[in-house]
């Protein structure tokens, strides 16, 4: 067993910021800050409800999940053509380069673009194009994860499900987001079985607001391989151990459960729970834009209001790099880089 040498606590910031790392929950619509809404939105004659950049960044005072999502559409209405989805993602993935990030799975709508006329080819070719130069040029690599939108219908997800078709080959999997209370994930169970025949990953938003009984749904019926947050899990002991058995990752994210207030105090997170009980939980940032920090500032905000230790910071990362949907040489890989990493650290 890997053996994580001791780190003083006033170097355990820095090194969870050096740390390599993957992020396995990012919504890239939610990585569309301020200024590049405003910048889009003068390029494509779009416009907006909010006089500035600060007016906008002070609307982001949300009480719950779909107080959010509400102005998270409304600034995606200014995505409108091929090099506008590259320069979201490409802003991003420069992002998670500085913060050393290795490798990042990607979500995105394509329904919240196709309803307003933009063609599925134009935000998939812009994503993916911005994936393959970053990794080219920064050393990052990337995938797709299409997410169908679990407040519309299964037909609806059927239908972006055959427009994807052509371009599957540039999408690694597809996921379950949107507003989740009211909306269980045996909703989807049939574009989910689909999709498995067709050979994609699957994974799904449950546990954040929703019961544990959405995970178990994400689990049983659409049989997931990653459940997105998870965090109420621990209200079920049946469900946490299940998890930690099956080595089911998380892909927590606790600025945003901050920000949702699912957990309106940080030192009331259950993150530390969830790895000490053996579950494969990972940190991500969700809509960094509209949450206040990318990936290093989920870690080093929560360490911080924690008491967790490096011996949990090398969980963390180790857990993200098993968690992927790398394959197995490039995981063993990065694995072995984020081990060398800890002993020349510490």
């Amino acid at each position: 067993m890997f053996k994580v040498p001791p780190v003083f606590a006033r170097r355990l910031q820095e090194l969870l910021r050096a740390m390599p790392k993957a992020e396995l929950h990012i919504h890239i619509e939610g990585s569309l800050e301020p200024e590049l809404i405003f910048a889009l939105a003068q390029r494509n004659d779009v416009p907006l409800p909010y006089a500035s950049v600060e007016a906008l960044r002070q609307a982001y005072a949300f009480t719950n999940l779909q107080s959010f999502l509400d102005i998270y559409y409304a600034g995606a209405s200014v995505l409108l053509h091929e090099q506008d989805f590259y320069d979201m993602a490409r802003a991003y993935l420069a992002r998670a380069a500085m913060d050393n990030v290795a490798h990042a799975e990607i979500f995105f709508d394509p329904q919240t673009h196709t309803a307003r006329g933009v063609a599925i080819e134009t935000v998939i070719n812009g994503l993916h194009r911005a994936c393959e130069d970053a990794r080219s040029e920064l050393g990052i690599s990337s995938t797709l994860i299409l997410c169908f939108l679990r407040h519309l219908s299964e037909a609806s997800a059927f239908e972006t499900l055959e427009q994807a078709q052509p371009l599957l080959d540039k999408i690694v999997g597809v996921g379950l987001d949107s507003s989740e209370l009211g909306h269980p994930p045996e909703k989807f169970a049939h574009v989910f079985a689909r999709c498995r025949e067709l050979g994609l990953h699957l994974v799904a938003h449950a546990g954040e607001e929703g019961p544990p009984a959405y995970i178990w749904s994400a689990l049983d019926v659409l049989k997931v391989e990653r459940i997105d947050h998870g965090v109420q899990a621990m209200h079920d002991a049946a469900l946490m151990q299940r998890l930690a058995q099956d080595r089911i990752p998380l892909t927590v994210c606790p600025l945003s459960n901050q920000k949702l207030c699912v957990f309106p105090d940080l030192k009331n997170h259950n993150l530390r729970q969830l790895l000490d009980a053996g579950l494969c939980a990972t940190v991500n940032s969700d809509d960094p834009a509209y949450f206040g920090g990318y990936i290093n500032e989920n870690f080093t905000q929560v360490f911080a209001a924690t008491d967790m230790t490096a011996r949990h910071a090398y969980q963390l990362a180790f857990n993200s790099f098993e968690a992927s949907f790398l394959p197995a040489p490039r995981k063993a890989e990065l694995i072995a880089r984020l081990q060398a990493h800890i002993h020349a650290f510490a």
